[in-house]
């Protein structure tokens, strides 16, 4: 029995058992679902082995989507915790655990994987590739993904949550102060979900300077290519200093090493700044790509092409120079001394300029154009001076002086929402039902998505708006409870009316889904936006080899400038089409991993050892493997057309 006792939550209480059961019974409903519909050879061959990047973009959307609801649920019972004083909902260590795993769902496991959803989507169409430059990479990074998610998800059920908050600071994040396997958890999960993050940051960055389409120079990419390049730059450079923070901080935690210690010759600070290192310019790997969505659907919304495309670009270069200049920001007030405090208040400020010039080239490029108040641009719109403020915010804090007073607060937490839900988000959200039809070959409800905007805007207003007040006036940041005395109680009932506000608006999101699965019309032709740019000169959805002729590009809008300006797109006669085999390997390391993962959460080494060599083999005999591919013959690309309408062939 004392063996089982290791995997038992340190703190039960009804909700952690309810959690247990529906996982139990969803497990069962799926298996249930598969075997009655005979769907397991289906979902083996079309989606666990695939290494198509459109379905892989699938598989991390809806990924992301799950998360989202699962984070939400942790944010909702955050806000009830904290809507009235002296509440008892959550006690101590479960708002702990809440909070903490909270922010790594929200950020590692949400934002993450929406914005490599839209990479694999988008960026080879935009390019007019075929394929990632490395397809079973590809997959190996969302497999890799996948069972990081898993491994952290189930924290809460076997063995216990992080609860050293999202950074995971050291000494709290030690043996000392940490005794369960949460921190564990933290450390592994992170570290098998980062690894698949660093290769798709080299397999979009191959892919783009490797695969263009003829025609297509750097400067002639559209801007979402350009945000999604710069992004996995700063990918390989970031990712990399999480890896090894990580690796330490397990060995501290497994093998009695001091790396973070504040005794025997460790240093607990070290750790809160190689995670700033990766932390701060992991922001701009979200919102860069952000940034991309907007600037591609403002464009196509105001009939216009993209005001100050050189200086967009220079302003993505210049703010991923500046995010790696930035990162002492987060701990002003942990005592590094005035003048490196002056000098990273100096470089913060810097970075909102470039992000300015970006604000202002929106502006511009909606000025005197025709806009269309669809679902995308409302998103888009909306997002402007909801981020502008988070941004003003941002500059408040970056003043190390002021930042004493600003930094334990709830101004904090507000600010950070504030930049991060209207600046990837709402990204995200626009991404959504801008791309639909190019995913699935219908569009969303345009009247039920403007309900789902609208609350949502409203909502997020609500919910973080008063925390801004709330922190001004010394409301703590991670504290559970409050007394009435101080007065907080009326603008945090606000918040969580907000937070529920915002939770509808997501099922209004959902039910939209649904709704237009079973009534849009399949009918909406390849362009339905009326857009710019080359991911919609081919067909909705899209086909497994993208185009069947390759395009040739003169401009960063190449299909706008084939509609208007009669350039000829697609040249030459309809070739034989060479495609990757799918393969079941990356599932199998996916699952070897998670194995692994699992094993070094709890010190199982025989286990551990085990599947560390299954790591190997699977790399060995990958090594070993002659696999040349498969052509698809022009005349099933003509019959494929055909289907289509025969719009390219």
């Amino acid at each position: 029995m004392e063996f089982f006792e290791r995997f038992a939550v340190p703190n039960p209480n009804p909700a952690i058992y309810a959690s247990m059961v529906a996982i139990v019974v969803v497990s069962l409903a799926i298996i249930f679902g598969l075997t009655y519909f005979k769907k397991w050879g289906y979902l083996w061959r079309e989606w666990l082995t695939t290494v198509d990047h459109k379905k892989i973009g699938m598989m991390y959307l809806i990924s992301a989507i799950l998360m989202l609801f699962r984070g939400g649920v942790d944010a909702l019972m955050l806000r009830a915790q904290l809507a009235v004083p002296d509440n008892k909902l959550l006690d101590p260590q479960h708002y702990n655990e809440v909070f903490s795993t909270h922010g790594i769902i929200m950020i590692i496991f949400m934002a993450m994987p929406f914005i490599f959803a839209f990479m694999n989507l988008v960026v080879p169409l935009q390019i007019g590739a075929r394929d990632v430059a490395f397809p079973r990479l590809n997959a190996i990074s969302f497999w890799l993904f996948a069972a990081g998610a898993m491994l952290f998800n189930i924290s809460f059920v076997i063995g216990g949550s992080p609860d050293a908050g999202w950074t995971s600071y050291f000494p709290l994040a030690g043996t000392e102060f940490s005794e369960s396997v949460g921190t564990n958890y933290y450390m592994i999960a992170i570290q098998i979900s980062g690894i698949g993050s660093l290769m798709t940051g080299i397999n979009m960055i191959t892919t783009i300077l490797k695969m263009r389409a003829p025609g297509m120079t750097l400067m002639k990419m559209p801007m979402f290519t350009w945000a999604s390049f710069m992004a996995c730059v700063i990918i390989i450079f970031a990712f990399p200093v999480l890896t090894i923070a990580l690796l330490m901080g397990t060995t501290d935690r497994l093998f009695a090493t001091n790396f973070f210690t504040s005794t025997n010759g460790g240093m607990d600070m070290l750790w809160a700044n190689f995670f700033w290192v990766w932390g701060h310019p992991e922001v701009y790997i979200l919102i860069l790509p952000a940034f991309g969505i907007y600037s591609e659907v403002i464009s196509t919304f105001s009939g216009r092409n993209l005001y100050g495309y050189k200086s967009m670009v220079g302003s993505m270069v210049i703010i991923s120079l500046l995010s790696f200049l930035v990162w002492t920001h987060h701990f002003f007030t942990m005592g590094q001394g005035a003048l490196t405090n002056s000098i990273f208040s100096i470089s913060t400020m810097a970075i909102a300029v470039p992000t300015g010039v970006k604000i202002f080239n929106w502006l511009l490029t909606m000025w005197k154009g025709k806009i269309r108040f669809t679902v995308p641009m409302l998103y888009s719109i909306g997002f402007i001076p909801l981020f502008t403020v988070g941004g003003v915010t941002g500059v408040m804090l970056a003043m190390s002086a002021a930042d004493y007073q600003y930094h334990n607060t709830m101004f904090l937490v507000a600010h950070f929402h504030n930049t991060i839900i209207p600046g990837v988000v709402f990204a995200m959200l626009a991404g959504l039902t801008y791309y639909w039809p190019k995913m699935f070959g219908f569009m969303l409800n345009e009247r039920i998505g403007k309900w789902g905007f609208w609350f949502l805007s409203i909502g997020f207003v609500l919910a973080f708006f008063p925390m801004y007040i709330t922190g001004l006036n010394g409301q703590a940041r991670r504290m559970y409870t409050y007394s009435e005395a101080t007065g907080f109680g009326t603008l945090n009932f606000v918040a969580f009316i907000g937070a529920g506000l915002m939770a509808i608006s997501f099922c209004i999101i959902v039910f939209n889904i649904i709704y237009s699965f079973k009534n849009s019309p399949r009918n909406v032709g390849e362009d339905p936006w009326n857009a710019r740019t080359l991911e919609w000169a081919t067909h909705n959805p899209v086909p497994e080899y993208n185009f069947a002729r390759t395009p040739h590009v003169a401009s960063s809008e190449a299909f706008w400038d084939a509609k208007k300006r009669g350039h000829e797109l697609f040249k030459g006669e309809i070739e034989e089409i060479h495609m990757p085999n799918n393969s079941g390997v990356p599932f199998i390391m996916g699952v070897i991993f998670f194995i692994a993962g699992f094993s070094f959460v709890f010190a199982l080494w025989v286990p551990a050892v085990v599947a560390l060599i299954g790591i190997f083999a699977c790399m060995v005999l990958r090594s070993f493997e002659k696999d040349d591919g498969r052509h698809i013959s022009v005349e099933e690309i003509k019959a494929t057309e055909s289907t289509y309408g025969g719009a390219h062939s």
